[in-house]
């Protein structure tokens, strides 16, 4: 049951990437088969097994193959990688939306072997989207929310925070197992959850 909203999250994250990035003028994951909604072309490994843990205790985070993307093909490469990278995140919270308005469809009329699984891929679908969202907004390249500190940052401070991009995966690593990811990020999470689920019940 988590599998399916797991790949269809991944998916969509990545995509939305790709397609922003071909809008903006530069089509390389469009060559490079990316503009896909097969999720085998986005998946990363660890970044999957990853989630699915994660989804167990809450919220699932964690990250799927980076679409391929080449700044000098955009007008504004600064600017226009950062609204790239900012489509995934915004993507993923959108999901969880639909989710949460799903969550309050009354679902009586399917037979209990169909509402019961249907029903916790909803809840899965606004758990994963919620953790995919918030981690991704980690300002630590090459996570989206380092690539849109970036494009915000001045030049000469987004190339200086743009060198450490090569320690990124460290850095996340430490997080994790400092609890720092825990302390932080799961009270943005249920805010964001929260919110979410307020606004659609009110709607």
């Amino acid at each position: 049951m988590m599998l399916v909203p797991i790949l269809f999250s991944l998916t969509i994250h990545e995509l939305s990437h790709g397609l922003v990035a071909n809008w903006l003028g530069d089509n390389t994951a469009k060559w490079m088969g990316r503009l896909t909604m097969n999720p085998l072309k986005h998946l990363d490994p660890v970044g999957t097994i990853m989630i699915i843990f994660t989804a167990i205790s809450g919220f699932g985070i964690g990250w799927a193959k980076p679409v391929p993307v080449n700044p000098a093909n955009f007008n504004n490469p600064k600017r226009d990688m950062a609204v790239v990278a900012l489509a995934g995140p915004l993507s993923n919270i959108l999901l969880a939306i639909i989710a949460a308005f799903m969550m309050n469809v009354d679902m009586s009329f399917l037979m209990n072997e169909i509402r019961i699984p249907v029903i916790e891929m909803i809840k899965f679908s606004f758990l994963i989207n919620i953790g995919l969202a918030v981690f991704n907004l980690i300002p630590v390249p090459p996570l989206d929310g380092g690539r849109i500190l970036c494009g915000i940052l001045p030049k000469k401070m987004a190339y200086g925070f743009s060198q450490i991009e090569p320690y990124g995966f460290i850095i996340l690593i430490l997080l994790l197992f400092t609890n720092v990811i825990d302390i932080v990020l799961f009270p943005l999470m249920k805010l964001l959850a929260s919110g979410i689920i307020t606004i659609t019940k009110i709607i």
